[in-house]
């Protein structure tokens, strides 16, 4: 299959259809759902799909080519370099800075925040590093769902895909609550006076109509037009970035040092369990992996995209955490209303307006970019069948897939409606690290296993080695998370680290390079992601964990049921439509790799459009 015949939209099935489908068929098409019957059959073939799926893996050329012409037509290449820098600031700069900052200033790490700060920027930076490289060479709207489907296969991809809905509609609804109290304070009104108040279960007795009008507005936006979605995205980030500018160079102006002692009240476990919850202070920045389908040169694009805003992001973090650091005790910062009190102790009370204004246009951006991203995960995944294939259309005249946008809109909008979200937010937390972990293992798996190229000796040193990577990275999680204080366990399992990755690089020869960018100092890199995600992941406690098993069984249960048998189908289909979606492991180790369609060809094909127009 030529390369540029993996970019041709998918041929008439379309044609002559309207883009509005309810019937069954448009929902469950495959073959173990066209009857009763049909479906007690699949069930009963359970474990051999289950052998098929664990073994079955994706490749470039697929995800590019195959899966993309599922949605009958085109997302339109319209992104620069420059959209995504920006698209950066609005995914990440949000609420989170304005609140977190104060609260685990006071409770955990004091002054020390700034290092706090620095911790997390630094294991979001590994993440980034991953992201990139992945996104450059599969520029698809599935993110890491299309790179793990890939690297490590069928099921893999599945739990992060669950985890990766569920993340975009909580996350959804939470923020859009918060906008909500936000937008009650500009007008100096009490945090839940804008909702409804009913005598319904607590947790569920505060109505949100605001949210649900914010969801709406922001999801249809998105759906309008990716580039008209990127303006008005500068605007709203521009005014944010004033408004953070503000904050620094005012608050340096009231700043005393003297309020950075003692400057690590509660020792370096403060600092680390502080780093755990500021993290995700950076969350958002994996929706831009998901807009490399529509960017016109993913190559130089992506990366000054991605690690462009976020390194200007980590900076502008440290120095905002600095700044309330120095303006007053640590003792005394408000846990709710950090920035607003202390610039109101200095005689600015009007600032509080200022820092209100700047949290609701953060949040504004972080839905408005939420909602392109999270669509085109859920796109992605649809293209698959794990969920209904037809939430993986787009729509043929605005370009944007409208079904998935409107999916995960109406979801959120329905839990933002009636949920506080107090439990369920923790949730967010630990999937969230728990897919950057696969995301550095992955990476690995890339750099070092190449089915038909990478020897079974070799393949067997890179597995243990992996290993006791991730037992040793497990274990460091494990030893601070239950006893910080004792070193005993360290002195084995940090060297366990070194070794494992040291064995990586002297034992196992890279099998693969990366075409036009990729992530330096591999394995070392890569293999420090995963060791600082589940060393975060440590921190969270017992109930996320817990929560996390739950929810993750329950979507295993799906994917046995329904999702298994849907991909099962598909993979196998007898038509020839799909023909070699997906490689088994045993049987198709060079045709993969043969396949492979560079980023060259994505951006080749990008030319030819804008020659002819488009």
């Amino acid at each position: 299959m030529g390369s540029q015949e993996q970019y041709a939209p998918k041929p008439a099935a379309a044609e002559g259809r309207s883009y509005w489908r309810w019937h069954k068929d448009d929902f469950f098409p495959e073959p173990s759902f066209a009857s009763w019957g049909a479906y007690r059959s699949a069930l009963a073939a359970t474990p051999s799909r289950l052998r098929d799926r664990f073994t079955a893996r994706s490749t470039d050329a697929i995800e590019l080519g195959a899966m993309r012409r599922r949605s009958e037509n085109e997302m339109t290449r319209c992104l620069t370099w420059w959209d995504l820098t920006w698209f950066g600031f609005g995914s990440v700069i949000g609420a989170g800075i304005f609140v977190l900052t104060g609260q685990e200033a006071h409770d955990h790490a004091g002054p020390a925040i700034v290092l706090s700060y620095v911790v997390s920027g630094l294991s979001a930076m590994l993440s980034v590093f991953c992201y990139t490289e992945f996104a450059v060479e599969i520029p698809v709207a599935g993110g890491s769902f299309a790179y793990l489907r890939v690297e490590l296969g069928d099921v893999a991809a599945f739990i992060a895909a669950a985890n990766l809905i569920l993340e975009s509609i909580i996350g959804t609804a939470a923020v859009a609550r918060s906008w909500t109290s936000y937008l009650a304070s500009l007008i100096n009104k009490p945090s839940s006076a804008l909702r409804i108040h009913t005598s319904l279960t607590e947790g569920y007795n505060e109505l949100d109509p605001v949210a649900v009008v914010v969801i709406a507005v922001t999801a249809t936006t998105a759906m309008l037009s990716a580039k008209g979605t990127s303006r008005i995205n500068w605007v709203a980030s521009a005014v944010h970035v004033i408004v953070i500018l503000f904050v620094i160079v005012v608050g340096f102006v009231h700043a005393n040092p003297k309020n950075l002692t003692p400057f690590m009240p509660h020792g370096v476990p403060g600092v680390f369990r502080a780093a755990a919850i500021v993290y995700f202070a950076y969350g958002g920045f994996d929706s831009i992996a998901t807009m490399a389908e529509e960017t016109k040169n993913p190559s130089r694009d992506i990366p000054l995209g991605l690690l462009g805003s976020m390194s200007v992001i980590t900076v502008i973090y440290c120095l905002m955490a600095l700044v309330l650091s120095m303006m007053q005790p640590s003792t005394e910062i408000d846990r709710s209303a950090a920035f607003s009190v202390a610039f109101s102790n200095v005689g600015m009370h009007w600032a509080q307006y200022v820092v209100a204004l700047g949290a609701l246009k953060g949040m504004t951006t972080v839905m408005l970019v939420g909602a392109l991203g999270q669509a085109r995960y859920t796109t992605h995944i649809a293209r698959s069948h794990i969920i209904p294939p037809v939430f993986a259309l787009v729509h043929p005249r605005t370009g944007t897939p409208v079904n998935a946008t409107i999916l995960i809109a109406v979801c959120s909008a329905c839990i933002a409606f009636f949920s506080s979200l107090d439990v369920l937010s923790s949730l967010l937390s630990i999937s969230t690290l728990f897919i950057f972990m696969m995301m550095a293992t992955a990476l690995l798996v890339r750099r070092y296993y190449v089915r038909g190229v990478t020897t079974r000796t070799h393949a067997l040193r890179f597995l243990v080695f992996l290993a006791v990577i991730i037992a040793s990275s497990a274990g460091i999680a494990a030893s601070w998370g239950s006893a910080p204080g004792r070193w005993e366990g360290y002195v084995v399992l940090v060297p366990a680290w070194v070794l494992g990755t040291l064995g990586i690089q002297l034992m196992v020869p890279a099998a693969r390079a990366p075409k036009v960018w990729g992530v330096p100092l591999v394995p070392w890199l890569p293999s420090l992601s995963i060791a600082t995600n589940l060393f975060l992941m440590g921190s969270l406690g017992s109930q996320a964990f817990a929560r996390f098993g739950m929810c993750t069984a329950l979507m295993l249960i799906y994917y046995v049921l329904v999702g298994l048998h849907a991909t099962y189908d598909v993979a196998h289909d007898e038509s020839g439509e799909d023909e070699g979606i997906e490689y088994n492991t045993a049987d198709a180790d060079v045709a993969g790799e043969k396949a492979t369609v560079k980023t060259a060809d994505v951006e080749k094909a990008s030319a030819e459009d804008d020659n002819n127009g488009r």
